[in-house]
Order: C-alpha cells, then structure tokens, then sequence
C-alpha cells in the first residue's frame, strides 16, 4: 500500500502553524535549509532520514516541505511512515510559499547550495574544454570528456566528488545552523 501526504495550500499550512497545531518539517539539505527557509520550519534532511531520529507531538499536524514539492512527492512513503497521525505536503513546497507571498527567513550570506556549485562549475569546465580545444589544441576537449565521466559516475553511485571537493572551498565552511 502507498502512503500519500495530502496537500495543503500555503495559505492553510501558514493557518495551522499560526494556530500551534502544526510542525513543519522541512526535507532539503542543511545548506538549502540555510538559505532560506519557513519561518520556523524543522531542518531534517531527507539524506539523513533513516539514521535521524524525528519527535513530534503526536497530536501535531506535520507537514512537509521541500523547495518545490517534487523531493517530497518522490519520497511521501519514508516520510508518512515516520509520522503517527496524518502527514500533510506544503503544495508547490518553499517556491509556493514564496509566490502566496508569504514570509521567508533568508540569509543572503550563506553559500550557494552545493549542488548549484557544482553545476556551475561543471558546465565552466566543459565550456573552458570545448573553447581551448577549438582554440588551442584538441587535446583539450578530454577535460570535457572528464567532467562529463565524472558527472556520469556521479549519477550513478550518488557519490560526486566535485561536490566534496567544493564543499572544502573557504565559502562553503561557514558553520550551518538547523
């Protein structure tokens, strides 16, 4: 049998949480959750789900969140089976909330997520490939060619070390708080 989480507006989710009923938690990783976030929303990542252990008052409505509802559609089976009551969706996630025009913490000197780090610097080292090797010498398009292995065997066993690496950067050790 399938769990399901059933959606809730912006507007409904806000209603519970002002009234004391409800516990937002949200599922993206620390550095997403430390961006911006509800205003009082939970960090609990859904990487971590399993090993962490999640208490809510058991007569609380939860509702979970994601920046755009689709991680926590993909995952409504971990994260209702973890709940003793019923389990809402924030519909639309962190971007929903944000078009209703609803308040967002943020902290605009927080880095940049990893995953958009990598992405940047990913598709730079595939473009710096592809310009030297048309302009300087062909040897160069198998800098392209690596990233391009790298990101496939990044796919392919959840382990990116692009991600690793950048996560040493100076920007990214800035301490994150849940």
């Amino acid at each position: 049998m399938t769990a399901t989480l059933t959606p809730l507006s912006p507007e409904e989710v806000k209603a519970r949480l002002d009234a004391g009923g409800a516990v937002l938690i949200d599922i993206r990783e620390p550095d997403e959750f430390a961006r911006s976030h509800v205003p009082g929303a939970r960090s609990h990542p859904l990487s971590v789900w399993e090993a962490a252990h999640l208490t809510v008052d058991p007569d609380a409505d939860v509702v979970f969140t994601c920046r755009s509802g689709m991680r926590t559609a993909g995952a409504c089976d971990r994260l209702a089976a973890r709940v003793t009551g019923d389990a809402y969706v924030l519909s639309g996630g962190l971007d929903g909330w944000t078009k209703a025009g609803l308040p967002v913490a943020t902290d605009a000197k927080a880095p940049m997520e990893i995953m958009r780090q990598v992405q940047i610097a990913a598709g730079s080292l595939v473009l710096l490939g592809v310009v030297l090797g048309f302009a300087v010498a062909p040897a160069f398009f198998g800098l392209s060619a690596f990233v391009g292995a790298g990101l496939t065997f990044a796919g392919a066993t959840g382990f990116c070390g692009m991600a690793r690496l950048l996560m040493l950067a100076p920007w990214n050790r800035r301490p994150v708080t849940a």
